[in-house]
């Protein structure tokens, strides 16, 4: 029975805010994902660390961000496969990158098809790590890949993140707003709210102050679970924070999380580098999946 239990292995990116050394605990693996500093490639939790990005981000080198090369992914999936019968691949959101179509095309390769099962649930960051989770629940309980993946895609919009930007200066940067856009935000000092509902990062709302966009990421985090999935108490949802570098402010954060909804157990991890390069420091973002029915 046991090996029948074990025979699914489960991959995702370095998105899912999973780090090398957790990945190694919970027995799975996270492929890095790149980027470039200058002339320089790194890679995520690998080749630089959280600190040493931040501190490279204050200077004025172009910072760019990339997808894992198919060479990569075959290696990680082939290295998979020598131990097990069968792959569940979970990249971050197609919507956000090429990442996730090109596991899909290299997945139906003759050597992977009907061996790696690449799922396009649109998630990212804190809602990607929850996907992970429930894949390894499912694989624990004797699925096959191919029925983890169907599960994990007809589950995709059950999910939700609201992220406030303590700056405009990192979006503008990277071509994301205009600057005259970015010049009267910061004029008035306004913290953008945004959401990804689904493949999309889109604006939700534009706060005055920390204060008023904290309350209004809870207000609409509430809405979700309420009104899109089914009731906001902990036997039906997951509830998960995720912050960029400011540490005390990712727990001022949580301590308000976790007292506008008692009883929640309420995970935080910090934002991937590769999604923390285009929205900079002081971010904080909350995010909120319906439990799966294994």
């Amino acid at each position: 029975m046991e090996e029948f239990m074990s025979r699914v292995a489960i991959i995702t990116d370095s998105n899912s805010g999973i780090t090398q050394s957790q990945a190694k605990e919970m027995g799975i693996r996270v492929v890095p994902m790149p980027f470039m500093i200058g002339d320089t490639g790194y890679f995520e939790d690998i080749t630089l660390n959280q600190a040493q990005f931040y501190e490279k981000l204050k200077g004025d080198a172009a910072i760019s961000t990339s997808m894992p090369s198919l060479d990569s992914l075959m290696e990680y999936w082939n290295d998979a496969l020598k131990e097990y019968d069968e792959v569940v691949y979970i990249p971050m959101s197609s919507g956000l990158s090429g990442s996730c179509e090109a596991a899909v095309m290299l997945s139906k390769e003759e050597e992977f098809e009907g061996k790696v099962f690449v799922v396009n649930n649109q998630r990212i960051s804190i809602t990607q790590r929850q996907s992970v989770l429930d894949a390894m629940q499912m694989a624990q309980k004797g699925l096959g890949a191919e029925k983890i993946r169907d599960i994990l895609e007809e589950d995709k919009f059950n999910s939700s993140i609201y992220i406030m930007l303590d700056t405009l200066y990192y979006l503008k940067k990277g071509g994301r707003i205009t600057p005259a856009a970015a010049a009267l935000g910061t004029i008035l000092k306004l913290k953008p709210v945004l959401t990804i509902q689904g493949e999309k990062l889109d604006a939700f709302a534009k706060a005055r102050t920390t204060g008023q966009g904290k309350s209004m990421m809870i207000n609409a985090i509430r809405s979700d679970m309420e009104n899109r999935f089914g009731g906001a108490t902990p036997d039906n949802i997951y509830l998960a924070l995720a912050y960029t570098y400011d540490e005390e402010a990712a727990a001022a954060w949580k301590r308000e999380v976790e007292e506008a909804f008692p009883g929640f157990e309420v995970h935080m991890d910090p934002l991937s580098l590769s999604v923390s390069c285009h929205i900079g420091p002081g971010a904080i973002a909350v995010g909120c999946c319906k439990k799966l029915d294994i």
